[in-house]
């Protein structure tokens, strides 16, 4: 086998192999079409949620004193709001100093038991970022990688010297976040909570294939993709996202971004932006994507007007 792929073999190859896979054992789901947001386990706001239409909370345990974890799963069982995920968020893996690397470590850890006594399914970690180099522009990314290792071989078409820096760092994070998951995969089974791996705001793995290949290389039920739909819209729009990680995916952020009129970059409330969401709904569909619709931003909505929203995207609208 050709240990170099390129993005359209890659991207091909990928979407047929990962929507016909039986390899990787899905964990628990609750129905599908239910509706979660992101914040903390505090009685009175998830009142509120359950009276607006929602129906679970991902609890960004990065905010929470340890009293509040200790509460979580009281506090969610008394006002019936299901705590589905715990989001942890980015961890230092590719750190040159061992200790913050075994810090984050056991902070990962420590987040999977949370998330085993607070009944979810799922944690969100992003496991390293790299910056402050050359970096090509969106629709420059012309990415070839090693099957094998996971390296880019180029990030755009003709001359790779001005990007070298970007490469290395990539490729080493891609190690480092490699080596760290697996540690971590006795612990996410010991506890039956999946490590959901999110791809945002790290300059990794900038098109779907080479995230597909990262997240497929553990061969874990363990380990999988945790999808925001507004992340990466500037690299490839979210439905070939969502058809190239097919099962990979665990869970999915529901989020919207725009462009200004002098062409940068801007988050937006959902269904006003750039998101084709009917796109959305039916490549979910065509993956058989079963798990929680949770909204990240919008937080200038009521909430009301933002569980209406939900419903008219998970209704295809």
């Amino acid at each position: 086998m050709n240990p170099v792929v390129d993005r359209r073999s890659f991207l091909a190859a990928a979407g047929t192999s990962l929507a016909a896979s039986g390899a990787l054992r899905a964990a628990s789901r609750p129905q599908s079409n239910k509706k979660a947001l992101i914040g903390l386990p505090v009685e009175e706001t998830l009142r509120k949620m359950k009276d607006a239409g929602f129906d679970g909370l991902e609890f960004d345990i990065r905010k929470a004193p340890p009293e509040m974890i200790a509460q979580a799963p009281h506090v969610a069982a008394k006002t019936g709001i299901a705590i589905h995920s715990i989001l942890r968020g980015w961890m230092d893996f590719n750190s040159s100093d061992r200790n913050v690397v075994e810090r984050d470590l056991a902070a990962v850890e420590e987040s999977l038991r949370a998330g085993r006594r607070c009944g979810a399914g799922a944690i969100l970690l992003v496991p390293c970022r790299i910056g402050g180099m050359p970096m090509p522009a969106p629709a420059e990314f012309d990415i070839a990688i090693d099957e094998t290792t996971g390296h880019l071989r180029r990030v755009v078409a003709g001359d790779n010297a001005p990007y070298r820096a970007y490469i290395e760092a990539h490729d080493h994070a891609v190690d480092a976040s490699r080596d760290a998951i697996r540690r971590l995969i006795p612990a996410a089974e010991k506890t039956g909570v999946v490590i959901a791996i999110e791809n945002v705001g790290n300059n990794l793995w900038r098109l779907p294939g080479p995230f597909a290949q990262f997240i497929q290389s553990f061969d874990s039920p363990w380990v999988r993709a945790y999808f925001d739909v507004a992340n990466h819209g500037e690299y490839a729009p979210a439905e070939q996202w969502i058809r190239t990680l097919g099962k990979l995916t665990a869970k999915i952020h529901v989020k919207d971004w725009k462009r200004t009129p002098d062409g940068r970059r801007q988050s937006a409330d959902i269904r006003d932006g750039a998101v084709d969401w009917p796109a959305v709904r039916r490549a979910l569909d065509e993956v058989g994507y079963g798990d929680w619709f949770t909204i990240e931003g919008s937080r200038g909505l009521p909430l009301e007007e933002q569980s209406r929203r939900l419903d008219l995207i998970i209704a295809g609208k």
